[in-house]
């Protein structure tokens, strides 16, 4: 499968870039930008060619993966959609729902394979912990929290313009939903509160009958984000918790690649398609809402 790379921010050469140079079963074809100095830096690192034009490098290859900001990344997955080509989308697919629900359309209309790289869902051990949980079921309730200091330090994505605009809600709580939706079923009510900074909290009402509740920042202190990612179920067979991420997010993404791969040559759809990431948004949305008028 040749893959095209969409974006040149710190993701897409941190994560993106090297784990599609080094996966032996994809053919990483080439780079487009916005930035051209950027594009051309990432492809000198791996050896492979610069595209002055998206629709140059989208008729390249047979698939695309897109590192770019969610409200740019929908319209780009809209096209490569309609050109036939495969998707490796990362989180969120979009920041309103109307986007979202295009690039879903596109992907039905045209059959194409599509996933969604919520980065714990292709983690080893927290993928596996959380398939677990979801076939044991009886979950009462759960608590995730997502706290992160991308504002308060000199993280490479501090200057993140969507993130600035968007904050934690939309950097994180993606991440945070798709580990508890698996577990406890669809969300069919959303509460929502603002704390300090970014700081998002959500009590969420599940299909199967659980609630859970999320606290999400990209501005907490330092001290205050140190394992400040932890999610906890309990229910009918008592309490766990999910393990530490021990594991780069590269070889997570080598996962999400082995996923397209297998869904392109008619392995299925992976609980992780744009569907699901659609979903993800859709609630997002709703929790956006809900912060809006204050409940």
């Amino acid at each position: 499968m040749r893959i095209g790379l969409l974006g040149t921010g710190p993701w897409a050469g941190w994560v993106h870039a090297p784990a599609l140079a080094a996966h032996p079963g994809v053919e990483f074809a080439g780079v487009w930008g916005r930035r051209p100095e950027a594009a051309a830096e990432i492809a000198a690192a791996h050896g492979v060619p610069v595209f002055d034009d998206p629709a140059a490098l989208i008729d390249a290859v047979d698939a695309v993966s897109i590192a770019l900001p969610p409200a740019v990344q929908a319209g780009y997955a809209v096209r490569a959609a309609e050109a036939g080509r495969h998707l490796l989308l990362d989180k969120p697919v979009a920041t309103c729902a109307a986007d979202a629900r295009a690039v879903a359309a596109a992907v039905r209309k045209t059959s194409v394979a599509s996933v969604v790289f919520f980065t714990l869902r292709f983690a080893g051990e927290q993928s596996g912990w959380l398939a677990e949980q979801a076939a044991l079921g009886g979950w009462f309730t759960a608590r995730c929290d997502w706290l992160g200091s991308v504002f308060t330090t000199d993280s490479p994505y501090a200057a993140s313009p969507w993130r600035r605009e968007k904050g934690a809600l939309w950097d994180v709580g993606p991440h945070a939903l798709a580990m508890l939706l698996p577990a406890l079923g669809d969300v069919e009510r959303v509460t929502a509160a603002d704390g300090p900074g970014d700081t998002v909290h959500l009590v969420l009402r599940h299909g199967s009958g659980a609630s859970s509740s999320v606290t999400l920042s990209l501005t907490a202190p330092p001290a205050a984000a140190v394992d400040g990612v932890g999610l906890e179920l309990r229910g009918e067979h008592g309490v766990t918790r999910m393990p530490a991420r021990d594991e780069h997010p590269v070889v997570a993404f080598g996962r999400a690649l082995d996923a397209l791969a297998s869904a392109a040559g008619g392995g299925g759809a992976h609980p992780c398609d744009v569907a699901f990431g659609t979903r993800v948004v859709e609630i997002l949305a709703e929790a956006e809402a809900a912060l809006r008028i204050g409940h």
